[in-house]
């Protein structure tokens, strides 16, 4: 044993190796406070090679270290052997070492400096060395690249799980400090935010569309609803506030031609009406999936029952995104009942929130179109879709 300066710095080898941190440093601490320096440090070429925590904790303590210098042949299996094990690193943590031996040069000198007679360690080698597979080793790879140092970070520290990093390593930066903040709820962040590529994807090439196609539509048809008598039943019906239409005239609607490919559709019906809103949903080219209850502040009218409710449903075409987990509104809703018909703006401010990229369109709209949507209907300012209509009904 030798005694050396009393600065010394990693090497290279020892540095690919996370740190003790927290409540594990702070237990080394105290025990080489209380016990002394039991394992010496390992030096090599005048760097340490192995004890980086130790060394730290010696001086934290205010210990005096004492080393011992490597003799051997092959640093880097020293090294190896010496942490993987002994500090039980996880999968994560082991891919993020591999990540970072993988193509580090290694042979007579130590110094990782491009060399021709240094070979390469491949990322074959350094996952079957570390006893992980080679995609967690990609992960890494990937997260070393384009991750915060924050969230790399935390991988090295055992906190977050190296693919879950990688799903959030193009992430924007607060997304990734949520993670780090919150590790516990990286995996549903990962599934977030692959979830807004999606939606934000797929928004892009139905704006470069080119012929306008819509991949939200929310539609509440002026449904008729026959009472027992049209000549004494008709003091509260619709027909009193608005043009109604029938059932085949709204399924009539050409809405396929204006919707694409993937797409969602959110239609309102009445509860005596759900039989025809689900055969209007099927007639457009869309599979109900869901629906959506609005919870009003105070009864209507009805022959069975006196409504208090009222249906948004939700159906689908092609390929469209469903919310990720974490993002799905809840399927009843309160809020008061305004102007006939009218329907509460917290259920548009719903959809674009979960579609705030897609081309939106609401049929059957009541005066100006939302910032970010385009209109069509009867009493629609401004209606972009001035030609569109539907088959004929026979």
């Amino acid at each position: 044993m030798s005694c050396k300066p009393a600065r010394l710095t990693a090497h290279p080898f020892a540095g690919i190796m996370p740190l003790l941190e927290g409540e594990p440093f702070d237990e080394l601490v105290a025990d080489i406070r209380a016990n002394g320096l039991i394992e010496p440090i390992t030096v090599y070429e005048g760097m340490i090679l192995d004890g980086r925590n130790r060394y730290r904790a010696c001086e934290a303590a205010g210990v005096e270290p004492h080393f011992l210098e490597y003799n051997g042949d092959d640093p880097l299996s020293f090294v190896l052997s010496q942490n993987v094990h002994r500090r039980h690193l996880d999968e994560s943590q082991r891919s993020l070492i591999a990540s970072r031996l993988a193509n580090m040069r290694q042979g007579e000198r130590t110094d990782l400096q491009p060399s021709a007679n240094l070979r390469k360690v491949s990322q074959a080698e350094a996952a079957k060395r570390l006893n992980v597979s080679e995609r967690s080793v990609t992960f890494a790879a990937f997260v070393e690249k384009e991750a915060t140092p924050e969230l790399i970070h935390a991988v090295g520290q055992g906190k977050i799980a190296v693919s879950a990093a990688a799903g959030l390593a193009n992430a924007s930066e607060a997304l990734q400090r949520e993670a780090v903040a919150d590790p516990d709820r990286a995996h549903v962040l990962v599934k977030q935010e692959r979830r807004a590529r999606r939606e934000s994807e797929l928004g892009t090439k139905q704006q470069s569309l080119p012929t306008k196609q819509y991949g939200v539509v929310y539609a509440d048809p002026p449904w008729r609803f026959e009472p027992y008598s049209r000549n004494t039943g008709m003091d509260r019906a619709a027909d009193n506030h608005f043009p109604t239409m029938t059932l085949d005239a709204i399924k009539a609607l050409d809405v396929a031609s204006i919707t694409a490919p993937d797409a969602v559709l959110f239609l309102w019906a009445t509860t005596p009406m759900l039989d025809d809103a689900r055969a209007t949903m099927a007639e457009w080219g869309f599979v109900y999936k869901t629906a959506l209850v609005w919870a009003k502040d105070r009864a209507g009218t009805g022959y069975w029952l006196r409504n208090r409710c009222e249906l948004l449903l939700v159906g689908t075409r092609g390929d469209i995104p469903a919310p990720a987990p974490g993002t799905q509104p809840e399927n009843l809703i309160e809020a008061p009942v305004a102007a006939h018909s009218a329907k509460p703006a917290v259920f548009a401010e719903m959809i674009e929130r979960l579609f705030p990229t897609l081309p939106r369109i609401e049929l059957f709209a009541r005066g100006k179109a939302r910032p970010g949507w385009d209109v069509w209907g009867f009493e629609a300012e401004a209606s972009p879709l001035a030609a569109f209509g539907g088959r004929e009904v026979k």
